[in-house]
């Protein structure tokens, strides 16, 4: 709950409390889909491609929410819903809360919020893998602090604040996934977060049609770093040049890595044995992949970093979608890995299927998006690592990409869609196999496994 009066909601979001009682307790978290509203919810009424959430406001009062957020040009018609004159029923307690941007307001509204939870909070984002570092940062500190951290990929100007709304009094961490498509957006997060602690996990070849270079991604990532308040933390690969421009004096950097200051020493069987800054660190492990235990790695640098201890058995619940391992019928395996995909994700993940035992792995992917005019040299590369490294069978799905059969010599079986694929699968696949499902999310491969 937002244990706010609606007169201190409705300063924060920098609005007019046009209707409701300024003493009322605050709503319970705040919604942006009228067709979601559970009493007790604030709706926030954001201009949309097609349509302008506003108008909807009246729907969502009619549905029992405990007040609006709505652009001045909404304000009458939500105001009205409140008089009984709009739907079946009146919604005379209902606070209406008018803005000049409603987007603004629902960044404001999260900040102030934020500040008053006093909590923690550690900002992590990078070019692949940000998500499952979040899952595993979330449940290091959910072993020592009341932690909430971002659902599934609430990560953009949207989700993030919606997330830090959410969060009860009482939240002593908040562990929150930052996305970025191109330049100022990550700063944009920032500037809602006011983070403690910044994390890069990495830094690679995506969104180039956006921004052209990998030297410009790094610069984007890195509005991170720069925004940073001056004493706080900021968790960096080891011996990333792209970054180290970026880096701050007056921010405590943490490394992480082979080469940095928080790195694996061992690990058997579940068990990994870590050093952070000559701190012994002794960790029981449900995964085992090579990508998730370096992000473990960054995952430890930032709960070291937030002066709070590390140590037992860790259990984590990765998002879906990624690396979710599901036994099919007959004997075989399959990693759904199908969120999103790069080029250095899509290695990672090739590399994994390579090492694990399997009578044959198969490799069903879709194309990596957003790559620039390269595009096509990155699907050739990433099919030549694919026979490289001994995948049995590659299935391309859809006409881009069609690109990894130029770099495949092996045996390959294109297809026009996920469902396809999935109909493949049920003829190709044999007790034993390995597959691996793994594209763009604009692919939508988990309809392979419909």
């Amino acid at each position: 709950m937002i244990d706010l009066s609606a007169a201190r909601v409705a300063a924060a979001a920098g609005g007019e409390l046009a209707a409701g009682d300024p003493e009322r307790a605050g709503p319970e978290r705040a919604v942006i889909d009228s067709r979601v509203v559970q009493p007790g919810d604030l709706f926030v009424g954001l201009p949309g491609a097609s349509a302008n959430g506003g108008q909807y406001a009246a729907a969502a009062l009619e549905a029992g929410a405990w007040g609006a957020i709505v652009g001045r040009e909404h304000r009458e018609l939500a105001l009205a819903a409140t008089e009984g004159t709009v739907g079946h029923s009146a919604c005379s307690a209902a606070a209406v809360i008018a803005v000049e941007d409603p987007l603004a307001a629902l960044h404001a509204l999260a900040r102030a919020w934020r500040r008053e939870l006093g909590a923690k909070v550690v900002g992590v984002t990078g070019s692949t893998g940000k998500t499952s570092t979040k899952d595993i940062l979330a449940a290091l500190l959910g072993s020592r602090l009341v932690t909430h951290a971002s659902r599934e990929n609430w990560n953009t100007e949207i989700g993030l604040p919606l997330t830090i709304l959410e969060a009860r009094r009482g939240t002593e961490a908040l562990v929150l996934e930052m996305a970025m498509r191109g330049e100022g957006q990550v700063a944009e997060l920032v500037a809602v977060a006011e983070p403690d602690v910044g994390v890069i996990v990495n830094v690679g070849p995506v969104h180039l049609e956006l921004l052209g270079t990998v030297e410009r991604v790094a610069a984007a990532k890195a509005e991170l770093i720069r925004d940073l308040q001056p004493g706080a933390a900021c968790v960096v690969p080891a011996s990333e040049p792209l970054l180290d421009a970026h880096l701050r004096d007056d921010v405590d950097t943490w490394t992480f890595g082979p080469a940095g200051q928080v790195k694996l020493l061992s690990f058997d069987r579940g068990h990994a044995e870590i050093e952070a800054r000559e701190e012994m660190v002794d960790l029981e492990l449900s995964y085992s992949e090579p990508y998730n235990l370096l992000n473990t790695l960054a995952a430890v640098a930032a709960t070291r970093a937030l002066g709070v201890g590390v140590g037992g058995r860790v259990e984590v619940r990765f998002s879906s979608m990624r690396g979710e391992v599901v036994e099919l019928p007959g004997g075989v395996t399959v990693v759904n890995d199908c969120y999103n995909a790069n080029p250095m994700s899509m290695r990672a993940a090739l590399e994994h299927l390579s090492a694990s035992e399997a009578e044959r792995r198969i490799a069903v992917l879709g194309t990596m998006a957003e790559l620039g005019p390269d595009s096509e040299r990155y699907h050739r590369e990433i099919a030549a690592q694919a026979a490289a490294l001994g995948i049995d069978v590659l299935v391309p799905v859809g006409e881009d990409a069609l690109a990894y059969t130029d770099g495949f010599d092996g045996e390959t079986h294109p297809v026009a869609t996920p469902e396809e694929a999935g109909v493949l699968l049920e003829e190709l696949a044999r007790p034993g196999d390995r597959v691996l499902i793994k594209g763009s999310r604009s692919v939508g491969l988990e309809r392979v496994l419909a």
